[in-house]
């Protein structure tokens, strides 16, 4: 991959707003996160998680730096970065107006990245959609419109168009949003897969025994990081408590640990 970072920041800052409206929502915040591996983000409301999850994927101003793979970002091309990171918004599918177009349709807008300007999809675009669309189990709505699907089927399918760009880095925003039990539990074993074929996954989680389960474990307070290291570490369970207001109790579940309410 060239670097053993797939992202890093210095003295990243980041405001929300306009005018008098504007604050500040990352404050000075400093990351390096390991490539091949799977980093999850977690923190309470208002932390700065998926503003730190735009401002990695250069979707919104900042001061400081951003570096992709040692490089800083400015100095990548847009396709060339679209084609080495791929980005699943909590909105997605009203972020590109897709109700209308074919679960196929949108998942192919995912190899928007790979093809030539007005050229029509290859055989590798086809594969790559149709293997991204059996990996989330999305391959019997094919040709149905993702306006008529549920909430949950609908994030399986830009879990699918995200998989297609076949990016080295992931970066997803509360990618198990309106996901049943079971579906999340298929979402880790993706995301285990994935990293062991050496990609990079970085997920913003509200799911705080899911985020445990990651290999790192960014914990986010008012815009700045609290912790950043690996996420089985006892410290890492005790930055969760503190910005939580020692609200959670952890249990040990076989080899896991769960946050459960006090």
């Amino acid at each position: 991959m060239g670097s053993s970072h797939a992202l890093t920041t210095r003295q990243l800052e980041a405001s929300l707003g306009h005018g008098r409206q504007q604050r500040a929502v990352l404050r000075g915040v400093n990351l390096s996160l390991a490539a091949g591996r799977w980093t999850g983000i977690v923190g309470p409301n208002g932390a700065g998680k998926s503003t730190l999850l735009r401002a990695l994927a250069g979707l919104i101003p900042v001061q400081g730096e951003v570096c992709l793979l040692g490089r800083p970002l400015p100095g990548w091309g847009h396709r060339e970065r679209a084609r080495s990171l791929a980005w699943l918004d909590q909105g997605g599918a009203a972020e590109i107006g897709a109700d209308d177009l074919t679960v196929y349709d949108v998942v192919m807008l995912g190899r928007l990245p790979h093809m030539g300007w007005l050229a029509s999809p290859g055989a590798k675009d086809h594969a790559a959609v149709e293997r991204a669309l059996r990996l989330t189990r999305a391959w019997d709505w094919r040709e149905r419109p993702l306006g008529a699907l549920s909430g949950g089927e609908r994030q399986r399918v830009l879990l699918a168009r995200l998989l297609a760009v076949e990016a080295a880095i992931m970066l997803m925003d509360e990618p198990l949003a309106n996901l049943d039990p079971p579906h999340q539990a298929d979402w880790i074993a993706l995301v285990r897969e994935l990293v062991g074929q050496g990609r990079t996954v970085v997920s913003v989680l509200h799911e705080i025994s899911v985020s445990l389960m990651a290999d790192e474990l960014v914990v986010l307070q008012a815009g700045q990081v609290r912790y950043a290291g690996p996420g089985g570490d006892p410290a890492a369970r005790e930055a969760v408590a503190d910005v939580f207001d020692r609200r959670l109790a952890f249990h040990h579940v076989g080899e896991r640990w769960a946050a459960l309410p006090r």
